[in-house]
């Protein structure tokens, strides 16, 4: 069988190897196509069309590049999903066989004069192109492609709506749980399972702790907060596990409600909702400040005692220092002001100077309270 980049030589067509199925009454075929194809014959919309006339929304130019690094440093073990095509055009389907499941599988022929409109995966098959240029042996390899037939704009962006309708971006704890190409999320499934600081108080999966949850933090606030505190942090991984592990314990030492927590002697849901340090801000903004002590020495000897200012810290929710820093209306919020007031909070605590952009954000807020 042909592939699509061969044509027949008379009718100037199109073959792809398909398979048939049938989706709201209406027929559609899913095939194999080579990368090299995908930018020749599969377009999507002006970017200068209106919205009301375009079938999908805008390119995004700011996403390629990290699709494209992604391809171009995994050509062994990459996974882009299937593509979905409206084709602006006939579609004439040749099964082999004429009866039984032989009458699903065969080939669908398309004229070279149709239009291949993407519904759906515009940024994978822009940085395919982007990725055949710099290693043009991908072009071999294959993608998936959903082709349905043209009905017109309307239907054109209904597909768009509908294939975005339910799509949920997973919970980012999951993200690191299941990324093993990222030494920092390699690190942080490290220390949720092995630290004794975090070892079975960590939620692996979901991103927000419910009420009732017995567990301390979520693994993205613990990939969050380690992030921070080995940013610029010139050190190999083996040195990069040994020192966040030893940083989170020494800052455990200096949270006494911790180590309670897991002694069962206080409960996670009774501390969360009565005290600050058992949310995700407040390990964002103990790796900020860990941050500033790694970058001034490496050596635990010399920051372990800097840390133990934090003891003296009133974590508790009824302390009013923290309403416009770590909480707005009495709620725990997470947004970079609240991260930077919450940081410049434990920064004065530990005696440490504040960066120009922190001093400027606490400049702002002390004029809002006067």
């Amino acid at each position: 069988m042909r592939t699509a980049d061969e044509t027949t030589s008379a009718g100037f067509d199109y073959i792809f190897p398909a398979i048939r199925g049938v989706q709201a009454g209406r027929e559609f075929y899913v095939s194999m196509c080579p990368l090299r194809l995908i930018p020749r014959i599969f377009l999507f919309d002006d970017d200068e069309l209106a919205p009301e006339v375009r079938a999908q929304r805008v390119l995004n130019k700011g996403r390629l590049p990290a699709l494209t690094r992604y391809l171009l440093d995994n050509p062994d073990n990459y996974v882009f999903s299937a593509l979905t095509a409206s084709v602006d055009g006939d579609i004439h389907f040749e099964g082999i066989a004429g009866e039984g499941p032989g009458m699903r599988a065969g080939q669908i022929r398309v004229p070279m004069s149709a239009r291949f409109l993407i519904n759906d995966g515009q940024h994978r098959r822009a940085a395919i192109e982007q990725a055949l240029r710099e290693n043009p042996e991908l072009g071999n390899e294959t993608i998936a492609v959903v082709f349905f037939h043209d009905a017109g704009l309307e239907r054109c962006q209904q597909m768009f709506a509908d294939l975005n309708r339910h799509a949920v971006r997973p919970a980012r704890s999951i993200g690191v749980l299941y990324d093993h190409r990222d030494d920092l999320a390699n690190l942080t499934r490290l220390l949720a399972m092995r630290s004794p600081v975090f070892r079975g108080h960590i939620e692996m999966e979901s991103s927000n702790l419910s009420k009732r949850s017995r567990k301390l933090f979520t693994l993205s606030a613990l990939h969050f907060g380690t992030k921070c505190l080995l940013q610029g942090v010139k050190v190999d991984n083996e040195r990069a596990a040994t020192l966040t592990q030893a940083y989170w314990e020494a800052v455990d030492a200096q949270v006494p409600d911790w180590s309670l927590i897991r002694q069962r002697t206080l409960s996670a849901p009774d501390v969360r909702r009565d005290y600050i340090h058992s949310h995700g801000i407040a390990l964002h903004a103990l790796g900020r400040l860990g941050n500033t002590l790694l970058q001034e020495s490496t050596s635990p000897a010399k920051w372990r005692s800097r840390l133990k200012p934090l003891r003296t810290v009133d974590w508790s929710r009824s302390n009013t220092d923290w309403e416009g820093r770590a909480m707005t209306g009495g709620r725990v919020q997470k947004s970079h002001q609240n991260l930077t007031l919450t940081v410049n909070y434990l920064r004065h605590h530990l005696g440490l100077e504040l960066t120009p952009e922190e001093q400027s954000v606490e400049d702002a807020y002390l004029l809002g309270e006067a």
